[in-house]
């Protein structure tokens, strides 16, 4: 689940959680609510509305007042048993009677302050009073109903049914100040629970993601982090992870680039400084006599001559090295019929190999032309370097190499195989890198500069393809380069 549906979600519970348990609170409310009412109001209200029932014994107990007041009303005043019938069923439903005969109360319920009331009644309870029962009463007690009739004197008469709001004002006041509290606690509790859990989802592996950071700032590489969610943070897990071993593989390159720039400086060294010696040694041999006849002199001249060849080459070879490793050498790509290649570039090396008693030869598929795409100049030097290669590893008396094509669907696979001394297994994963010799002590006369290889690789994947070798001690070496097709 992504990290916008989880808050959408979160959201929506926020509004709709704290509504469920606010509408259960009520209802639990309610029920302590009515349960108080029927404490205060004396009736059953199993079968009926609450407040229908209130109203109903209130309105049955005011007519029959009413009826009294218009068939006897001076027995309103005199006859105490029925007075203290309806008292009791006013008090019931939490009122009272009050009965005004001329203008001055001549009854009241015990319930009712008739001092109070004549304050009431006369409006001086709205008034700005000191009188704070006089306030307590106005703000507990309303006047329900009021009937005026004549007593049988022709005196002017009222009454009057007063409800006692009072304990219906502390049971709002109570259970308004549950019903907020209990809002107040849903509230907190839905949005803390919610926030906590969305944020522990959100936040945990932040603080994963803080932890491996400052083990990478250590230095620390092999600091793995993993995380099972799919949501964005999931996708960020595997976008660190990627850029952590990113980020080891780049160090651990830079790493063996700076061990590959010491062996190449001290690779460098030692073949210069290897022909270098030689020639010093001649010229100093000629400076010191030493070459005191002309054969002499004509031996010393011509192997300082050679020696000075070998520097050249191996320059040339460096140069051409770091041009190719840095791509700074263009490539003239043109359409080339590899077969006609092949056996242009193997006339020219005929000669060299026949001196060395090496037979070569050449198995190319007849019919229509072959066409590479390949830079004419660069595949010769790839040809001539492994030639070469193969030749002068030859321990053979009678060497032989084979050059095959094969043709297949996108590429053509060229393979060079001789019968020479072959390449330990250990070594062979290392030829194709620069100054790299099976021929630990580095001779020259044998290992040649240890670039031929290394330049070869960089051509052929130059080209586009790849290059490979297999090889077996006693055996011989197969060498395995593709060329794309035009």
């Amino acid at each position: 689940m992504s990290i916008r549906v989880r808050l959408l979600l979160s959201y929506i519970a926020m509004l709709l959680i704290p509504l469920i348990l606010l509408g259960v609170a009520i209802l639990i409310i309610g029920i302590a609510f009515i349960g108080d009412i029927r404490g205060l109001y004396q009736i059953d209200f199993r079968h009926q509305n609450p407040i229908t029932a209130i109203l109903q014994r209130q309105n049955d107990t005011f007519a029959e007042i009413k009826q009294q007041a218009n068939t006897n009303p001076d027995a309103l005043i005199t006859d105490s048993a029925q007075m203290a019938a309806w008292n009791s069923k006013l008090k019931e439903i939490n009122m009272g009677l009050v009965i005004e005969k001329n203008k001055e109360i001549v009854y009241t319920s015990p319930t009712v302050d008739k001092s109070i009331f004549v304050q009431v009644i006369n409006g001086k309870a709205r008034e700005r009073v000191e009188d704070a029962k006089v306030k307590n009463f106005a703000e507990q007690f309303f006047i329900s109903n009021r009937y005026d009739f004549r007593f049988q004197d022709q005196s002017e008469g009222s009454l009057f049914i007063i409800m006692n709001t009072n304990p219906l004002t502390k049971f709002v006041g109570k259970y308004s100040s549950i019903l907020i509290l209990a809002l107040l606690v849903i509230l907190i509790l839905t949005n803390g629970i919610l926030t906590y859990f969305v944020s522990r989802s959100i936040v945990r592996p932040l603080k994963a993601l803080k932890r491996a950071a400052e083990q990478i700032k250590e230095g620390n590489l092999d600091y793995v982090v993993k995380s099972n969610s799919r949501d964005e943070i999931g996708e960020l897990f595997q976008a660190f992870e990627q850029m952590r071993g990113k980020l080891k593989q780049s160090i651990g390159l830079q790493l063996q680039y700076e061990e590959n720039r010491k062996e190449l400086i001290s690779n460098i060294s030692h073949d210069l400084k290897t022909p270098v010696t030689s020639i010093k040694g001649y010229v100093e041999g000629i400076l010191d006599g030493v070459a005191d006849t002309p054969d002499k002199l004509d031996k010393y001249v011509k192997t300082i001559y050679a020696k000075a060849t070998d520097m050249d080459r191996l320059i040339d070879e460096l140069f051409l090295f770091s041009k190719l490793d840095l791509h700074n050498v263009p490539f003239h790509f043109e359409k080339v019929d590899i077969n006609s290649f092949l056996q242009d570039c193997t006339e020219e090396i005929h000669f060299d190999l026949d001196e060395k008693a090496i037979s070569l030869t050449l198995d190319l598929p007849l019919g229509q032309p072959i066409l590479v795409a390949a830079d004419r100049e660069k595949l010769k030097r790839v040809l001539l370097n492994v030639l070469e290669n193969a030749a002068k590893y030859m321990d053979q008396a009678e060497g032989e190499i084979h050059i095959r094509l094969v043709e297949k669907e996108e590429v053509v696979l060229i393979q060079i195989e001789d019968n020479g001394q072959g390449i330990p297994q250990d070594a062979l994963p290392h030829i194709f890198e620069r100054f790299y010799r099976t021929d630990l002590s580095r001779n020259s006369n044998t290992g040649g500069s240890g670039l031929g290889l290394a330049i070869a690789k960089q051509i052929i994947e130059g080209h586009g393809g790849e290059i490979r070798a297999a090889s077996e001690i006693g055996r011989g070496t197969s060498i395995f380069f593709t060329l794309k097709k035009a």
